[in-house]
């Protein structure tokens, strides 16, 4: 569905192959582990057994004695911690003081093969002082709860706090009057809601090789979402300049937040640097659940008042588990979770809590999706007790152009009452949902997505084509989206368009690809190369022509005379006489871009449950979302399905499960249950096409948002289903049964 005319476009909207998908498809596609240099040598990671230990001593001495067996390190062997310093992110990297969750790294080993470094894992001797773990974030935040850092104190706009705390950092968004709010409110409702950490799921593990030059540089190869990112936390924790690192991102096997950190590529270099010989690691699929970033799980305590039909008052408490290290995304929750409505007098309090488990990363719109999950249910319930459909309550407290989100910030030209009246006007939303034990319902969800630093280069070839060189890593789809923008701009071909991703050496900054950035800012960035391209072909024309550049246009791919009908030249005739004009073309775009355009969207779901079994099947799925502008429509529909499926999971099935002694007890692929194509039906999509006013082809990330609906609309579902209202995630059959049937 398009709710807006768009411009003619040739290129944009079209549905051409993926620049990179005969490489993959045929296996020739190289990953992160599929590096192999001469001289290789392979690490090895040791971890801690336990969720939180001092560390009173580590003697590696007959690791070392090993045959085979190059070098072995410990925290101590950071340069940053040989130059008398530390930072949590040192402290992940390799464990410092303490182990503070099962699965933290606590030595490295390099050897000239996988089964020597396997042995001396056993062979480093490590003295353990065990501690009491702390694993749920209202423990934590109690007195007299075990601390993992007695040196922390809580970050508030009012200073720190005095006593050793959890609580790494509480902030507050408030505005209006809520106590005369609620107190002039027809209708409230408040409840408290717990979520669990869950993993991003993607299917290739970390990885990362190092090979640290003689002449001090290092150069480092790993699958990751950012390579320039990668190189700025490398310079800090190995203590060098950028400039004398070199990242080379491969091909990456998804992501979705959590492959921006640093984990390995560290340990690599140091290890490369002491043995002189390149060094690669790559983890095992315990690992990279135990010990790398999901996202957090949390406690929601919420209320919302209505006077009139319009909610007017909102009082928020909300605590996310950051894992071992301060840094959850409980801030853009807090700034997410009321932005699909106008809400004028609010109260936000935001927990960021350290916990005995992995530092968490981002994970396709952090923060939101826990938060929306609090927040749309209670919309749906205020809906239910004005008998109004909830679709058309959510219309009637839509936020619009000119409305002021929590941040203060005025909200630019939006989309989600197109969103909502798509929804409602559907084939899914008005199709009766018949037979027993079946629901349906309805969420919105909203992210602001990110714009930040893209740079690119278009450099023309001598047949017309172009070689478009970006430094964004393409997990979705943006070699294609970026080519598309280039060619529309040129009036050229995709297909003469070739895109190729660079390391930090080939190009100029590149933010990661996360946030629903790419397509937009680095699209920016092309569309401002193709603009120099086209320049630079009218300055040329006039040198040949002897004329003015005023009677030269650029149009549709093709350089004109405006009054001599005899003097054009096609854009592969123009790139032909790159020689006798001037020498070779290249088109630069650089952007810090300010306007990403806020993403909205609607679900609609229909469920069954089974009473006597607990099971939920998804029986249909909608999502409608305004995508601004549909560069490539597949890739934005496969943007939306999946971020459905992965919202599916979270509501179902998926969580960390801890025993009591901090261990995870669900580590693989075959017990950390995430949903298969059996398990969801065909993701049905509804593309609304609000162009963001601030970019040139109106585009909006739509990366993120598809992700934060689903739990709400599953949980508001199953509660027409059932007439149970479930506020813990995941719904799985063992929860369902023990609410539905009261036999905890």
């Amino acid at each position: 569905m398009t709710t807006v005319e768009k411009p003619n476009y040739k290129v944009i909207g079209t549905r051409p192959i993926r620049p990179d998908g005969v490489e993959k498809v045929t296996g020739k596609a190289l990953y992160g582990a599929d590096i192999d240099l001469p001289g290789l040598v392979y690490g090895k990671v040791l971890r801690s057994p336990h969720s939180h230990a001092r560390i009173v001593s580590i003697d590696t001495a007959e690791a070392e004695a090993l045959p085979g067996v190059l070098a072995v390190m410990t925290h101590a062997d950071l340069p940053i911690a040989i130059a008398g310093e530390s930072d949590d992110a040192a402290a992940n990297v390799l464990a410092n003081e303490k182990a503070l969750y099962r699965g933290h790294a606590i030595a490295a080993i390099a050897a000239t093969n996988l089964h020597d470094a396997e042995a001396a894992l056993a062979k480093i001797k490590v003295d353990y002082e065990v501690l009491a773990p702390v694993l749920e974030v209202r423990d934590a935040m109690s007195d007299g709860s075990p601390i993992l850092d007695e040196s922390r104190r809580t970050k508030t706009l009012a200073g720190s706090s005095e006593k050793p705390t959890n609580i790494a950092s509480h902030n507050k968004l408030e505005g209006g009057d809520i106590v005369a709010a609620f107190a002039d409110a027809d209708m409230t409702v408040e409840r408290e809601f717990v979520t669990r950490m869950v993993h991003q799921g993607y299917i290739e593990p970390h990885n990362g090789t190092a090979n640290w030059n003689a002449d001090g540089t290092l150069t480092v190869w790993t699958s990751t979402q950012g390579a320039f990112a990668v190189r700025s936390q490398l310079a800090s924790l190995l203590r060098t300049s950028v400039s004398k690192i070199r990242v080379i991102p491969m091909e990456i096997g998804g992501g979705f937040g959590g492959k921006i950190g640093v984990y390995l590529e560290p340990l690599a270099a140091v290890l490369s640097r002491r043995i002189g010989r390149p060094v690669k690691l790559t983890m095992e699929r315990a690992a990279v659940f135990e010990a790398t970033g999901p996202t957090s799980g949390g406690w929601i305590k919420a209320k919302l008042g209505t006077k009139d039909g319009k909610i007017t008052a909102a009082e928020v408490t909300m605590a996310y588990e950051a894992g071992a290290f301060p840094g959850s995304p409980v801030m853009a929750g807090a700034m997410c979770m009321l932005s699909p409505y106008e809400v004028e007098n609010f109260s936000i309090d935001a927990y960021d809590v350290v916990v005995n488990k992995p530092k968490v990363a981002a994970y396709r719109a952090p923060g939101a999706p826990a938060a929306a999950f609090a927040i749309e249910q209670l919309v749906d319930e205020l809906a239910s007790q004005g008998a109004v459909d909830p679709l058309k309550f959510r219309r009637e407290n839509s936020a619009r152009e000119g409305s002021k989100q929590v941040t203060g910030v005025t909200v630019p030209r939006i989309g989600h009452e197109e969103t909502l009246d798509a929804a409602l006007a559907s084939e899914h939303y008005n199709a009766p949902i018949e037979g027993p034990n079946r629901g349906r319902g309805v969420a919105s969800g909203f992210w602001f997505n990110a714009g930040m630093q893209s740079s690119v280069i278009a450099s023309v070839n001598p047949d017309g084509t172009i070689n478009l060189i970006e430094g964004s890593t393409d997990i979705g789809g943006s070699r294609a989206s970026l080519a598309m923008q280039l060619a529309e701009t040129l009036g050229i071909t995709y297909d003469e368009v070739r895109p190729i991703v660079v390391d930090t050496d080939s190009i100029g900054h590149n933010d990661v690809t996360g946030g629903s950035r790419t397509t937009h800012a680095s699209g920016e960035a092309v569309y401002k190369a193709g603009l120099d391209i086209q320049q630079q072909m009218i300055t040329r024309a006039a040198s040949l022509w002897a004329c003015d550049e005023s009677d030269i246009n650029y149009v549709d791919g093709a350089i004109v005379h405006v009054s001599d009908d005899d003097k054009n030249l096609t854009f592969a005739e123009m790139a032909s006489k790159q020689m006798e004009t001037g020498g070779p073309m290249q088109g630069k775009g650089t952007v810090m871009s300010r306007t990403p355009g806020a993403a909205f969207g609607v679900h609609i779901v229909d469920v069954e449950v089974d009473p006597d079994t607990g099971k939920i099947d998804i029986l249909r799925y909608s999502v409608a979302e305004d995508v601004g502008t549909a560069i490539h429509p597949s890739y934005v529909e496969g943007q939306l399905q999946g971020g459905a499926v992965q919202g599916i999971g979270w509501a179902l099935n998926e969580e960390y499960y801890y025993g009591e002694d901090g261990r995870m007890e669900n580590s693989s692929f075959l017990d950390y249950r995430m949903p298969t194509a059996l398990d969801v039906p065909m993701i049905e999509t509804i593309l609304v096409e609000v162009p963001n006013p601030g970019h040139p082809y109106g585009v909006r990330g739509v990366g993120e948002c598809p992700i934060v609906p689903p739990l709400a609309a599953i949980a508001n579902a199953v509660h027409d289903a059932t007439g149970h209202r479930f506020t813990e995630l995941p719904m799985s059959p063992r929860r369902v049964l023990e609410e539905l049937h009261d036999i905890r």
